[in-house]
């Protein structure tokens, strides 16, 4: 009972440490089984449903599990089995004489998923209580978690229209408002909710998260009237201290991507997008809390995105221009198909488009995910979304995410870009993953996966075959590094990068090759192996700032500036990056590009002012903006009276 009383307030860690002494004291003790299976469901957790199993083998009559099982079968997409399970529910609700409402919730909730939106199943939970909100309240879940928030609000505000005193709706209304960028509304239905619940940390915290939109700038930039793919244009809320310096490539990489999706997919925006980006990680956790999947960087709610800022993810290897990429690719698919696409294609879409029109060049597959291929953890596709929304592995988010790029590549692969766009919009028809295969492939879902699997042999298969060996090499190349033998290093590096030389993730080979090269004195290899790396997607910002670096020294000025340009979307708030750009874009006649740098410069309050506005008056010169120029110059040399070269710059403009 205590557990309990701890799972109704929110309290589930201390909850399932009561419900585990419960069971060390009655190893059989259904009750305790079944808190265990409610706070490992509500988590999306895969010991849920063997706990509810356990209560059923020992109590074939217990209604509660019945719910709960079938709760989670509506999640997994498992429409018929749960219909099933609320029948034998229902008859026991009967047979024991207990209120059957949450059954006719859930069996409304079955109906929704059908496309039926009008449920006899929702007359009969008024007509048993005219107040019972939850009879719009948990048909409303079902439809967040398939992404489908605007009818979700629709539901949540009948909910609580019929019960006020409905706290979780109230909640659950206004964490959805939030998600379509309702804010006033929202924060009024989760004041509400607080009230009548102050122990849930889900709704304290997305209170505070609004409070902080104070220290946020709103910025909106229309797109051009000539432009009909953009809609309405961007709107980015971005943090006080890193607006100036983010606007300008948030914006750029949003506009481009808005580009290249309309007209890949034959789909334009109706709405402007929506871009939050989160310095803070903790408060990007609270803008996702309540949705499955683990170790998210960004989210897309239809015309709103959420990430995390690059100043979110301080370990050099976030890129957050690739996330963002992904991201915009899911307001197309979700917004062209009216939010019916289901996960796995929306997902394996937005790894796709990354891999082949993104920022970052390549096709990138975790280690984790090369184990999985090889060990046949891959799931038919018709399976895959359940990889997604309640994963039985470690790690097989990851892997459902890859899984989904592999099987949209194939796709492209055997029928092109008019294979993608056909299947998408078949799903926009609300067709179901095997009904869309056939209709749009003349292929049933079983020729589909083994097409799949051919494909994949074809692609991966040489790689697979030697990954111990490519495992072997790299391990043994960082062996040797640490006891210094170079040669050794440098020889088992390279028979690594020849069996898989597009890994450039963490503990790649490529950069100890780049090492090897330097202690060895082959200097004139460090260029090439660097080059290398890069191209094939490595985004080490030491590494390729180095490069850039290299390449001017070798006169190679727009591949160093190219480089250089690609570090943005890894570590744009690096002063001397943008500096040393600016400075070689100006070089070469790019005056337009090297003020945007410039400016970025300025904003960042930390770097010398002085040689800011210099630079930003070399720029403008090159413009042949006299007026700008004078005035950037006076602004130096009120800071530095004595600067030499605006002094100097300013005579000549002067005369």
């Amino acid at each position: 009972r205590w557990g309990y009383l701890f799972h109704t307030t929110h309290q589930d860690n201390e909850a399932s440490s009561l419900f585990q002494e419960a069971l060390e004291l009655e190893a059989s003790h259904a009750g305790a089984k079944l808190g265990l299976a409610k706070v490992s469901a509500g988590r999306f957790g895969t010991r849920a449903r063997a706990w509810v199993e356990e209560v059923l083998t020992q109590d074939d009559e217990a209604l509660e599990a019945y719910l709960l099982l079938a709760r989670m079968e509506l999640e997994d997409g498992s429409i018929d089995d749960a219909d099933e399970l609320l029948d034998k529910a229902l008859a026991i609700a009967d047979l024991q004489n207990l209120p059957p409402l949450e059954v006719y919730a859930l069996k409304a909730s079955v109906d929704l998923l059908k496309g039926v939106t009008d449920s006899p199943w929702t007359s009969l939970g008024l007509e048993f209580n005219p107040i019972y909100g939850e009879i719009y309240a948990t048909p409303a879940h079902f439809y967040v978690i398939t992404r489908r928030y605007r009818e979700a609000i629709s539901l949540l505000q009948q909910a609580v229209d019929l019960q006020p005193d409905l706290w979780s709706a109230h909640a659950e209304l206004g964490i959805n408002l939030l998600r379509v960028n309702r804010i006033v509304e929202a924060q009024a239905h989760l004041a509400t909710a607080y009230e009548g619940d102050p122990f849930s940390a889900k709704i304290v915290n997305t209170l505070r998260l609004i409070d902080s939109f104070e220290n946020f700038q709103v910025i909106q930039v229309d797109a051009p009237r000539s432009d009909l793919s953009s809609g309405s244009g961007v709107i980015m809320r971005l943090n006080n201290e890193e607006a100036e310096v983010l606007q300008s490539y948030v914006h750029d990489l949003v506009q481009r991507s808005i580009e290249v999706f309309s007209q890949r997919y034959g789909f334009n925006l109706v709405e402007p997008v929506v871009v939050e980006l989160y310095p803070e990680h903790d408060d990007f956790a609270v803008r996702i809390s309540g949705l499955p999947g683990i170790g998210l960087l960004g989210v897309t709610f239809g015309y709103l995105v959420a990430m995390d800022s690059p100043s979110g993810r301080g370990d050099g290897d976030y890129h957050w221009g690739t996330t963002l990429w992904h991201e915009m690719a899911h307001v197309f698919t979700l917004e062209a198909t009216n939010h019916l696409v289901p996960r796995w294609y929306s997902e394996g879409i937005s790894v796709f488009e990354e891999w082949s029109t993104g920022p970052l060049p390549g096709r990138h597959i975790p280690l984790v995910v090369m184990d999985a291929i090889r060990e046949g953890k891959l799931l038919p596709t018709a399976e895959l979304d359940s990889g997604f929304i309640r994963p039985t592995y470690e790690d097989q988010v990851i892997v459902s995410y890859m899984q989904a790029g592999l099987i949209c590549q194939y796709i492209e692969a055997r029928w092109g870009q008019h294979g993608l766009v056909t299947l998408l919009r078949l799903f926009g028809e609300d067709q179901s993953t095997p009904d869309a295969i056939v209709d749009a492939f003349s292929l049933t879902l079983e020729a589909f996966d083994a097409g799949f699997k051919e494909f994949l042999d074809s692609e991966l298969a040489p790689v697979i075959d030697e990954f111990a060996s490519w495992r072997a090499h790299t391990q043994e190349a960082y062996q040797a590094a640490e006891r210094e033998d170079w040669p050794r290093a440098l020889e088992a590096a390279e028979q690594a990068i020849a069996l898989y030389p597009e890994y450039v993730g963490e503990g790649n080979p490529h950069i100890l090759t780049v090492k090897a090269y330097e202690v060895l004195g082959e200097t004139e290899e460090i260029t090439a192996a660097l080059q290398s790396y890069w191209q094939l997607g490595g985004h080490d910002p030491i590494a390729l700032t180095r490069l850039g670096q290299l390449l001017h020294d070798s006169r190679r000025y727009k591949e160093a500036i190219s480089v250089l340009s690609d570090v943005i979307y890894v570590a744009p708030l690096e002063e001397d990056l943008h500096v040393q750009l600016g400075d070689w874009l100006l070089q070469d006649a790019r005056p337009e590009q090297a003020l945007q740098e410039y400016k970025t410069l300025l904003a960042m309050d930390s770097y010398d002012r002085a040689a800011s506005y210099f630079r930003l008056a070399q720029a403008y010169h090159a413009l042949e903006d006299e007026p700008k120029t004078r005035e950037h110059l006076l602004y130096a040399l009120e800071i530095a009276p004595h600067y030499r070269d605006a002094q100097q710059l300013l005579l000549e403009v002067v005369h």
